[in-house]
């Protein structure tokens, strides 16, 4: 079912994301557009919705008997940190996409115009064409890593800079076992809510993981690395257009010393090319961080990320890196508490964020 989204031009409309037929146009137009990305799919956004309680509005432009343009945003609303409309929510992407620039800036007036009516003060977009006119750009904070697969272990090996070649090679040696599929699903959220308590920041509602795989189906799945039947690094990841995205991914206390994590990102490289991927995108780091260090190491060259932000004149956009100084005291607070309290609180923080 479609609303019409008032006062913008004839052609702009709010899609209904769980609408099979809708879904179904949509990203047929979104698998000939190169640069869709999961997160434009409806199928993130269903799953956004049902998994963090946040609702979804999904922007669509017509041209003529074609889609020209779609914009996917996600209403968040959060106690601590405000109101957003964020494109995509919970996503590393998303943003305006669209045929042409004019197209792009109309999406986002209407994203514009549809947060005033939310009473929602910032719109984020992530990633996507300019928006125009009123947006501020940041090209500052995020970078993202990815680059082609090998052709074979062998050569996936070499194409590794030497020093961390190494550390793949020994993690090779230490009696891990790997697994890929989806029933991993507890102990992945068990591994991945430890590896992000420790970095300090909450983790995601579990719903959110399980309606990401359902809604991506056989496009999503988990590989889980296990250390004498105990998991200790496991990542659930995206496949689509031939791209894997490892999204959410982490390890235990016990991963460090095992290199549970440099097994787990070469058996994740064998398993996509095994699944007839030919690049790998590793997602996107903050610059200047262990795990943007993390990347470089794996071979990947960075490239900027551009995000755009829009606020009233005179309203601060709102917050929510875990990096700014203000959150400095949190973050060393949150990485000591134990698992169980985090795991409790978390989610309930970490829905919010968007």
């Amino acid at each position: 079912m479609n609303a019409p989204l008032l006062a913008r031009p004839i052609g702009l409309r709010i899609a209904d994301p769980g609408d099979a037929i809708e879904r179904a146009r949509i990203s047929a137009w979104l698998q000939d557009h190169p640069q869709g990305t999961p997160f434009h799919l409806p199928e993130w956004s269903v799953a956004v919705a049902r998994g963090c309680r946040q609702k979804s509005h999904y922007l669509v432009a017509e041209r003529g008997n074609g889609i020209g343009g779609v914009l996917p945003l996600t209403e968040v609303h959060s106690p601590l940190f405000g109101r957003a409309l964020v494109s995509a929510g919970f996503g590393v992407g998303g943003g305006v996409l669209a045929d042409d620039a004019a197209t792009a800036a109309e999406l986002a007036e209407a994203a514009w115009a549809l947060a005033g009516r939310l009473s929602c003060p910032t719109v984020e977009l992530r990633g996507g064409a300019l928006p125009g006119e009123g947006w501020q750009m940041d090209d500052t904070t995020y970078l993202g890593f990815a680059r082609d697969l090998a052709a074979d272990d062998e050569a996936e090996l070499l194409a590794i800079p030497r020093k961390q070649r190494a550390e793949v090679r020994r993690s090779l040696g230490n009696d891990l076992e790997i697994v890929a599929g989806s029933a991993d699903a507890a102990a992945h959220y068990a591994v991945y809510a430890e590896s992000v308590r420790n970095l300090g920041t909450p983790v995601f509602p579990r719903a959110l993981f399980a309606e990401v795989l359902r809604a991506f189906g056989d496009a999503a799945d988990i590989l889980t690395v296990r250390h004498r039947g105990v998991a200790v690094a496991s990542v659930l990841s995206l496949y689509w257009k031939g791209i894997v995205y490892p999204y959410w991914g982490g390890g235990t206390a016990a991963a460090r010393g095992l290199r549970a994590n440099d097994a787990m990102y070469f058996a994740l490289m064998r398993h996509a090319r095994e699944r007839g991927c030919t690049r790998f995108d590793f997602g996107r780091s903050k610059a200047g961080t262990g795990a943007a260090a993390f990347k470089k190491n794996w071979g990947f060259e960075p490239e900027i990320l551009r995000y755009f932000t829009r606020s009233p004149e005179g309203v601060a956009p709102r917050k929510v890196n875990p990096l700014d100084p203000k959150y400095s005291l949190q973050v060393r607070a949150w990485s000591r508490m134990p698992l169980w309290a985090a795991n409790r609180l978390g989610p309930w923080i970490a829905r919010g964020l968007g």
